[in-house]
């Protein structure tokens, strides 16, 4: 499963040494039916005529079936191919191609004919760039804005990790929300997302809101990996420090024998007692469920954190 061949290459070359892990069956809470509605197949074929990549695949979602069915893609831009290789991740790395130039009108078009009231639009990881990606991400926001001005707009994007200035191309273009995952506890970043630096990623949450404190701010993690309550804890306070309005809590499921191992499933009561957690320490917005990825249900998750904010503004 592990050396999936695609067009000619290993998905994954990093992980073909390792030795495989059990990939242990799901519990009732988490499986999910095969997607068959006439809905997913009229999504899939908006994103095939205009060429577009979404994470719903490239990453294995459990939640394509139900999120297709309603038109619900999140866009993943500037290629399948990236250049990190996290251990829990089912994205193909390696060496990526130029960046498409019409992609951003291509993505604008989608988002269009989907009709989406709010739209989701991540990346891989280019390391390779100058500006990791930065200026593509604010040439897609205005390319919807232009094609879909009443669709609000949510980008999911890399760390730029040493790409000076890259943050501030990004937020000058006015995304409606600005989301950015820390994944996992920092004790487990060697291992799970050994290319990023969790503290980079909690300053770079921050700085988005300095920079336009208007502009909601989003970040999630993913559990089962390893981490204790206290860590869980622990990185709600570091967020809530870098003033970030949503959090999402899920269950990590590992794609192949080769990616790193599930420690556990947590329960749907242990998903409610981290909700309740963090609403206690101040955020806007939580969505804490084992199905709860960055982009599910992100459109009624927007509203809702709209309205919570809007609420507290007004309470004083």
């Amino acid at each position: 499963m592990t050396d999936i061949i695609e067009k000619g290459r290993v998905r994954h070359p990093e992980k073909a040494h390792r030795p495989d892990q059990e990939v242990k069956r799901k519990p009732a809470w988490i499986r999910v039916k095969a997607p068959v509605s006439p809905a997913y197949h009229e999504t899939r074929r908006i994103i095939r005529e205009n060429g577009l990549a979404t994470v719903c695949e490239e990453a294995a979602c459990p939640n394509i079936g139900e999120c297709w069915a309603k038109k619900h893609a999140t866009m993943m831009i500037m290629g399948e191919i990236c250049t990190r290789a996290c251990s829990f991740c089912n994205v193909a790395t390696g060496k990526p191609g130029a960046l498409d130039p019409f992609e951003p009108v291509n993505v604008a078009t989608a988002v269009a004919s989907l009709g989406l009231k709010h739209v989701v639009i991540t990346s891989v990881d280019r390391d390779d760039l100058d500006d990791g990606g930065a200026a593509h991400f604010a040439a897609v926001i205005e390319a919807v804005r232009e094609a879909a001005p009443e669709t609000t707009i949510e980008v999911l994007t890399p760390d730029f990790l040493r790409k000076e200035g890259a943050l501030e191309l990004v937020v000058a273009a006015k995304p409606d929300v600005f989301n950015h995952n820390l994944e996992t506890v920092p004790r487990l970043y060697g291992e799970v997302r050994p290319g990023a630096r969790y503290f980079h990623s909690l300053r770079l949450l921050d700085q988005a809101k300095r920079l336009d404190p208007t502009l909601f701010t989003k970040s999630g993690i993913m559990v089962g990996l390893g981490e204790g309550k206290e860590e869980v804890a622990q990185v709600m306070d570091d967020l809530r420090s870098a003033d970030v309005d949503f959090l999402t809590i899920g269950q990590y499921l590992q794609p192949t024998p080769k990616h790193h191992v599930v420690d556990r499933f947590v329960t749907p009561e242990e998903f409610k007692l981290y909700e309740t957690q963090a609403f206690g320490k101040g955020f806007h917005m939580v969505a804490a469920t084992p199905l709860t990825r960055s982009s599910y249900h992100a459109g009624e998750d927007f509203e809702r954190l709209r309205t919570a904010r809007a609420a507290k503004l007004a309470a004083g």
